[in-house]
């Protein structure tokens, strides 16, 4: 009988001590949860790289920046290390060296990779995404990942993202998305817009401002043969348009935007309907069920067209009980 109690009441005491630590490990993961939560609420800014130490752990980041900033210096038609590039600056589609809140900055790279992505449908490490933008939004060659080069820029990427825990993108860091309007976009509506408010930077022809050495672009072309290519990014027009909503005109900012969601979608369908370079890779999009709604190439899992996956309208296109779309 004793030895019976005895059993029972350690049975009591184990049963006791698993519900603690039950309960002690949900309110930790509960924690955790809200942490990150706070986090992705919370717009990231960047650490000061004015305050780096004077080692040479600091003097590799600083050199990563300086390659985003003025990469056509480095890599440019006129390069110091390689002539690989279109001659625009990593900075032009990551504003202020990947710094700016809202403009595309690098805020969650470090946090997010490596990661699968849908489109190369593989697990991408900082230094594959870094050559992707090169051969895309760079309309060049990949740099070898072995470099000095290479190893600055994922210094650099890596010291921005130093205090984001991992897993979580923080609000501020990459591209803001903009609601889909309730029509195609109109690249004519666009060109008034275009005309209006962006060809005095980047000229009536999309041809960019051009430095006085020539070793790159004050102003980038936003078409044409030194623009990006249709394979990056920014030629998915909501991309585009969520760019330009919080960025553009440049002196323009989240909360005080100079375009309304409208004009940046007529804007970015003007923008990515002129030419530019046509450059393909055999492994985007391999599963074409997963390509984004405004992925302008086909084949497609439903039956819109390659026009109407360019210019919408995507907001009745990404409705599930659309006839079109079955």
């Amino acid at each position: 009988m004793k030895a019976f109690s005895k059993m029972r009441y350690r049975g009591i005491v184990l049963i006791s001590v698993i519900m603690v630590s039950i309960i002690i490990y949900s309110c930790q993961n509960q924690t955790e949860k809200s942490s990150k939560a706070v986090s992705k609420e919370i717009p990231w800014k960047a650490p000061d790289i004015s305050k780096l130490p004077a080692d040479s752990s600091s003097l590799q980041i600083k050199y990563g920046k300086d390659l985003i900033v003025h990469t056509s210096k480095y890599f440019g038609p006129k390069g110091s290390i390689a002539t690989i590039s279109n001659g625009m600056e990593c900075q032009n589609c990551h504003l202020d060296a990947g710094t700016r809140p809202f403009g595309n900055s690098f805020g969650a790279v470090f946090s997010t990779y490596p990661k699968y992505r849908a489109r190369s449908g593989r697990v991408e490490s900082i230094e594959y995404r870094i050559n992707e933008c090169m051969e895309r939004s760079m309309n060049g060659k990949k740099i070898d990942t072995l470099s000095k080069e290479m190893k600055a820029m994922k210094a650099y990427l890596t010291w921005l993202g130093k205090d984001v825990p991992k897993g979580v993108k923080p609000a501020g860091t990459g591209i803001q998305e903009i609601a889909f309007i309730n029509r195609a976009a109109n690249p004519q509506k666009g060109k008034a817009i275009y005309l209006d408010k962006c060809q005095s930077c980047h000229g009536i022809n999309g041809q960019g401002l051009i430095k006085p050495d020539s070793s790159g672009y004050l102003y980038p072309p936003l078409w044409g043969s030194e623009s990006y290519n249709v394979s990056a990014g920014m030629y998915r027009i909501s991309r585009f348009a969520g760019f330009v909503k919080h960025n553009m005109p440049f002196t323009a900012v989240k909360t005080n935007p100079q375009l309304t969601d409208e004009e940046a979608w007529d804007l970015a369908a003007f923008v990515n309907s002129q030419q530019r370079t046509e450059k393909f890779f055999s492994y985007d999009w391999k599963k074409i069920s997963a390509k984004p709604v405004d992925y302008p190439f086909g084949p497609y899992a439903d039956s819109y067209t390659e026009k109407q996956h360019k210019y919408g309208p995507f907001k009745e296109m990404k409705k599930p009980e659309s006839k079109s779309a079955r």
